[in-house]
């Protein structure tokens, strides 16, 4: 058998192989294959598992012998003639040709396969010179791309460098500029110093005012920057050229305003031609049209002056531009309104003089606000701007009326003045106007003011004489005569002259009293009023009952009564539409305890000069301040319900004296008996019956009845028709009346009670006779 072929040398390992091998496992880690390529792969490996023979290698030829073994093969794939013939005869030939073939397979195969490696190893060799060459190239670029980084380090550092150069430049411009700009501010001192100091520099010139207002930026810019050098020196020069450019602009406003007021003047002088005056048209032409065309040119220049008012340097400019157009001014017109007043002096009285001068200087307010306005737009609204012009103008009307108001007595013509001031002219022609006329309101004011205090003391004074201290004449006291007379006239009077004649029934002091408060009571302030009223009121009440206690005097007491009550009922009507407290609270110094001190000091008891004590002399000097209250309509009230209980009881006393007089005299007779410490005899008098005492028998009794029965028919209706003649309201008479009904029937209820008690029926009904209760109060409605 032949021998065993030896093992195929090992495959060369070289780094083709590595790399190869790397670059697999690199591949598979930087692309793995997904699920379904893995299992197309396990699929493809399972299908050529089992690899089949060659198709070379077919079997043509197999026999086998009976006795013998006999095999005889064919095959194209042994040697290079391409079949191998044996004959088997036995078993040693057999496996002698088994092991040939064995050896010629395997001889054949490793040939195959060595072909194959000497093959991959070509393969390798070119794949190694390949990867060798893939590596320089490699090496190459990856040299390359160190060198690209470095060079793009290089070039964005020279971008950054480049850029931080650019910025850094434009931050010195943008320095360089703000360090321009700023000292533009400190560089302009020169030239504007030059431009002001010019000798053709003035306030006219169209450079004037850009050279201000660029001065006031340098000073700004300067004030709010102290921290720079020099700012100090700076701000000092730069307002110093403030100071004389704001001096040129005053002499400037002055020079045109004097030339506008000469300029006025001549043409007043022109066309007043011999006259003592200008006519009205005339003068407001002159005066207000032509200056305003005058002084047209100071426009502009003020209106700068007023844009830059919020600054303090400017505001005083401002202020001394204001003062220097109202000297102007009022040194044109004060003549003229002066002249125009005193005309209206001489020829009106005082309201039409009050009203005419008002009007008047409404007028050239008015007017004078508007050119004011022209000049001063921003200015106009501060009223207090025109205030030394107006002031003095309307002065000339105060000083005017100021001594026709002094002199002024009637009541009546100084309310008038009152609704003139404050209701013509304060209420509609200043309050419509607004803004336009405040000027003459602090004037008006004070006028006002005048007039209520002149009125105020004429108004006392009225109170004093015609009211307290008021002396009445017989006819005034004629009572009840002039109620009699009065109602005859009023029977035969029209409405018109009824109402009149009602107020000639009232006692003067009453009438004078509701006349003087109505008309002061929209007159007057509510303080001053009230005042005025608490005293009014006072002394008109004391004024009436001081008549009443005269006329019970000259008539009756009931007439003095019926009188009183009268005017203090109508008093009190009066004087309930004002709204107000007639509660006054008087203070008064009270040096009562200061005598007391004096003793105790010169008695040596106090030490004058010791003043840590009670008795020290700055408490020994002060007086006490003692605080009353007085409320005249309380009082009032009072008064007249005292006055109504005493002629109640009058009236009550004149028909019921006799049962009174009766019932109390009952009434002591059984106190006495009652009382234990009286004598025998007198009680054994005393026990008897009522009606066997000597002023209580049937026919004293019977008497009394009837002396009650007839003031009851004869005394009760005079006095009804008393108060129907001093009352008219039928109410006012039935509260009246009521209180003494009441009276009346309370006696009578006494007297029955007396009767049923002490006398029989037969005596009541046939002696004594008296009437019912009921038929009584009948009796007394009836007179009502």
């Amino acid at each position: 058998m032949a021998s065993k072929a030896s093992p195929p040398p090992p495959l060369p390992k070289s780094g083709a192989i590595s790399k190869g091998y790397n670059f697999a496992s690199t591949w598979e880690q930087n692309a793995p294959l997904s699920e379904q390529q893995q299992a197309a792969i396990v699929s493809l490996s399972h299908v050529f598992s089992e690899r089949p023979f060659p198709a070379n290698l077919m079997q043509e030829n197999v026999s086998s012998l009976e006795n013998g073994l006999v095999a005889m093969t064919k095959d194209s794939n042994f040697g290079k003639e391409g079949s191998v013939d044996a004959a088997l005869v036995n078993t040693n030939q057999f496996y002698k040709w088994f092991t040939d073939l064995e050896s010629a397979m395997k001889s054949e195969t490793e040939e195959k396969y060595q072909q194959y490696v000497i093959t991959l190893t070509e393969r390798i060799q070119t794949c190694d010179g390949i990867l060798q060459q893939v590596d320089d190239t490699l090496d190459l670029f990856n040299e390359l791309q160190l060198q690209h980084q470095a060079v793009s380090t290089k070039t964005k550092t020279l971008h950054d460098a480049c850029d931080r150069m650019l910025i850094e430049k434009q931050r010195f411009i943008e320095f360089a500029e703000a360090l321009r700009s700023k000292l533009n501010y400190f560089d302009e001192l020169e030239n504007i110093a030059s431009n002001f100091h010019a000798p053709s520099m003035n306030v006219g010139n169209e450079n004037f005012l850009p050279l201000l207002k660029r001065l006031d930026e340098c000073i700004s810019y300067v004030e709010s920057n102290p921290q720079y050098a020099e700012s100090g020196v700076y701000l000092v020069k730069f307002r110093q050229l403030q100071s004389r450019a704001l001096g040129m602009i005053r002499s400037h406003v002055l020079t045109v305003l004097k030339g506008a007021s000469a300029q006025i003047q001549a043409a007043i002088r022109a066309n007043a031609s011999g006259k003592s005056t200008v006519a009205e048209g005339v003068e407001t032409s002159v005066i207000y049209v032509r200056f305003k065309a005058a002084a047209t040119e100071l426009k502009p220049v003020l209106e700068e002056i007023e844009s830059r008012s919020s600054r303090k340097e400017y505001a005083q400019i401002l202020a001394e531009c204001h003062r220097l157009y109202c000297e102007q001014r009022l040194f044109l017109v004060k003549g003229i309104v002066h002249q125009r007043i005193s005309e209206f002096a001489k020829k009106e009285a005082l309201t039409s003089l009050t009203r005419s001068g008002c009007a008047y200087l409404v007028q050239v307010c008015q007017l004078e606000y508007q050119l004011f306005d022209h000049f001063f737009p921003s200015s106009a609204e501060d009223v207090s701007s025109l205030s030394p012009l107006i002031d003095p103008l309307s002065t000339y009307l105060y000083d005017t009326l100021r001594p026709k108001l002094i002199h002024e007595t009637n009541i009546d013509l100084l309310c008038e003045l009152v609704d003139i001031l404050k209701v013509e002219v304060l209420g509609e022609q200043i309050s419509r106007r607004g803004e336009r006329l405040a000027g003459l309101h602090p004037t008006l004011q004070r006028i006002l003011a005048d007039v209520h205090e002149r009125l105020t003391f004429r108004a006392r004074t009225h109170i004093r004489d015609e009211i307290a201290n008021y002396i009445p004449l017989n006819e005034d006291l004629d009572y009840p005569a002039k109620l009699e007379r009065s109602a005859e006239i009023k029977s035969e009077a029209t409405s018109v002259e009824e109402n009149t004649d009602v107020y000639k029934a009232w006692y003067p002091p009453l009438e004078k009293t509701i006349s003087c408060l109505s008309k002061l009571y929209r007159c007057l302030e509510p303080a001053v009023f009230t005042g005025l009223a608490q005293e009014a009121v006072e002394m008109c009440s004391g004024s009436i009952q001081k008549a009443s206690k005269q006329i019970a005097k000259r008539s009756s007491p009931m007439d003095g009564q019926l009188f009183l009550i009268k005017h203090l009922l109508i008093l009190r009507e009066q004087i309930a539409p004002f709204d107000i407290e007639f509660l006054v609270t008087h203070k008064e110094l009270d040096f009562s305890h200061l005598l007391d001190h004096l003793r105790r000091i010169l008695r040596g008891q106090a030490s004058l000069f010791d003043w840590s004590r009670s008795t020290s002399l700055a408490r020994t000097l002060s007086p006490r301040v003692l605080e009353s209250q007085m409320d005249a309509k309380k009082e009032l009230e009072k008064c007249l319900k005292a006055t109504c209980e005493e002629f109640i009881m009058a009236v009550t006393k004149l028909v019921v004296d006799p049962m009174l007089s009766f019932v109390t005299k009952v009434t002591a007779v059984r106190v006495t008996l009652s009382s234990s410490s009286q004598s025998q005899q007198l009680q054994s008098v005393m026990a008897r019956p009522l009606k066997e005492q000597a002023f209580a028998t049937p026919d004293k009794v019977a008497e009394l009845i009837s002396k009650v029965a007839t003031a009851i028919k004869q005394e009760l209706p005079m006095v009804m028709t008393k108060m129907k003649l001093y009352l008219q309201n039928p109410s006012t008479r039935t509260v009246l009346f009521k209180p003494i009904k009441t009276n009346i029937v309370e006696a009578h209820v006494q007297v029955h009670a007396l009767l049923n008690g002490e006398y029989s029926l037969e005596e009541r009904q046939n002696i004594i006779k008296m009437v019912s209760i009921s038929d009584l109060q009948v009796q007394l409605d009836s007179y009502l």
